[in-house]
């Protein structure tokens, strides 16, 4: 079977691209720059398309996620101002839009999956705007719509801090991911506003109280763009057994997370960590939720990934270490592309 295409659940490469001092960040993702993702990075490994976060890291945020080193205990980082969150999220929407116009129809940006569709049959690279972390939007979520028409489609309402809609998980190792409160009162009403719009609401990084305050208002699948299963890591980013269940059961999805601190059993952020760790946990996610409720999420430019896949040019090293694996051709699909694009088509239409 030739290699499949790759919809991804999760990048970073927008921050990758706000953070490049060169004189034109937008020509290098085009014509090839250093990290995971970049055009010929995507071509080269058959990623078709994926969600492109924002992410506004915390200005005094000391510590390189990268460099962890299995048990450990680091804080959640300090709460982001609006101000600030709402310059880097508007810089990093205009990277994206600029690097559309500029890649004469190679890139696109895409709000249905009808537009994913069409773009992949061009042969353009599929660019769904996620959120990680809402710090940019006011309590009252009239920049909730200045960002849908922008193209939001995705959005995780925390990352591993504290904002005015809930609460995250931090690094920490061993850990259950019950670790804090969940949704305040304006998180569930952000949550209410995603359903109506038809916004994927992404609980990667929220604490287990806040996924189940997620599950107890309903009307949605629920989602997790990039985690792992805890019994086989056990850090608080990843999903117990009882949130494996309910995602099943709201005929939700999980998304492979590359990131090795979460694939290892002994939690190090290593990258000789090995494509077997990977297949471990894929085996553990289709075994909770099902074939159909599985994907990747692979946390490029975010995340130390294993060596033997690199960057996104190395992604068919994954396919064909699932077909070794004893996956079919169809479920290989499954996991590579179709899945998410269901998933999408429940939610954003």
């Amino acid at each position: 079977m030739p290699h499949p295409p790759i919809f991804d659940g999760h990048n970073d490469a927008l921050l990758r691209l706000f953070n490049d001092k060169s004189s034109d960040p937008v020509a290098g993702f085009l014509a090839g720059q250093p990290g995971h993702i970049d055009l010929p990075k995507a071509r080269a490994g058959n990623l078709v398309g994926g969600l492109f976060a924002v992410f506004c890291p915390s200005p005094e945020q000391k510590f390189d996620i990268s460099a962890i080193k299995g048990a450990v205990d680091i804080p959640l980082p300090p709460d982001l101002p609006m101000d600030l969150a709402r310059r880097m999220t508007v810089a990093q929407i205009s990277l994206l839009l600029r690097l559309e116009a500029a890649s004469q129809g190679a890139v696109s940006v895409c709000r249905s999956v009808a537009d994913i569709r069409g773009a992949m049959a061009r042969g353009s690279l599929a660019a769904v705007l996620h959120i990680e972390g809402a710090e940019a939007i006011d309590e009252d979520l009239y920049f909730l719509d200045v960002l849908y028409a922008a193209g939001l489609r995705s959005i995780g309402p925390v990352w591993s801090r504290t904002n005015i809609f809930g609460h995250g998980v931090p690094f920490r190792f061993p850990h259950s991911p019950d670790i804090g409160p969940g949704l305040t009162d304006a998180g569930k009403r952000l949550v209410r506003a995603c359903r109506q719009k038809g916004i994927v609401v992404d609980l990667s990084h929220i604490t287990e109280r806040g996924f189940w305050d997620v599950a107890e208002i309903g009307g949605g699948p629920l989602v997790a763009t990039h985690s792992n299963v805890h019994a086989l890591t056990p850090s608080p980013r990843n999903l117990t057994a009882d949130q494996l269940r309910a995602i099943a059961e709201s005929n939700g999805m999980v998304g492979l997370n590359f990131a090795t601190g979460f694939l290892r059993a002994d939690g190090l952020m290593r990258s000789d960590t090995l494509i077997e760790d990977m297949l471990r946990h894929l085996d553990g996610m289709i075994s909770a939720v099902g074939e159909d409720r599985v994907g990747l999420g692979s946390d490029f430019d975010g995340a130390t990934i294993p060596d033997a896949i690199g960057d996104a040019s190395g992604l068919p090293k994954l396919t064909d270490a699932m077909s070794r694996h004893g996956y079919g051709d169809a479920l290989i699909d499954k996991l590579a592309w179709r899945n998410w694009l269901a998933l999408l088509e429940r939610v954003i239409g």
